[in-house]
């Protein structure tokens, strides 16, 4: 029962947080979906999740909680995802490049990195990534900006009229 309550507090705080940003809901939805977005690929972050809202002008305090909702944890449970989808757009075999890439890991030495044949291997896995983050990410704007825009009618209407 704690759990539930703790969960449910945390939600609300997520209402709090990305909800009544006093922006306007474009801005802090593209903030988010770019949050999200970074936050999924691995190896990005809050940082380029700020940067990124610097660049597009979008809200960073979004941006930044986008970022750290889906952080690092969340790359770990898509890599399969990111890789069958990689190989499926590339139209290589999923199979062959995860037990490359298990290969890969088990005697990596960073002066494979160097080498052309890795990125038969990485190719796949960024490509997944890539288009997994950017579908996600731009989900996360979707509702979000549908979210916002309809608690604000509702507001509208809900307040009394002078």
């Amino acid at each position: 029962m704690k759990k539930k309550k703790k969960f449910v507090r945390f939600l609300k705080l997520i209402y709090i947080k990305i909800f009544r940003i006093n922006d306007t809901p474009q801005k802090i939805a593209l903030g988010l979906g770019l949050g999200v977005f970074s936050g999924i690929m691995p190896g990005m972050g809050p940082l380029i999740a700020i940067t990124l809202a610097l660049i597009l002008r979008s809200n960073r305090a979004s941006a930044l909680l986008g970022s750290l909702l889906t952080n690092t944890w969340i790359s770990f449970l898509t890599f399969f995802l990111a890789l069958k989808t990689g190989s499926l757009a590339l139209g290589t075999d999923w199979q062959v490049t995860y037990q490359n890439w298990i290969n890969f890991l088990a005697g990596f030495r960073w002066l494979d990195l160097f080498k052309v044949s890795i990125l038969k291997i990485i190719l796949p896995i960024i490509t997944g990534y890539l288009i997994i983050a950017f579908c996600l990410g731009l989900l996360a704007y979707v509702v979000t900006l549908t979210i916002i825009l309809i608690m604000k009618t509702q507001r509208k209407y809900a307040s009394p009229q002078k």
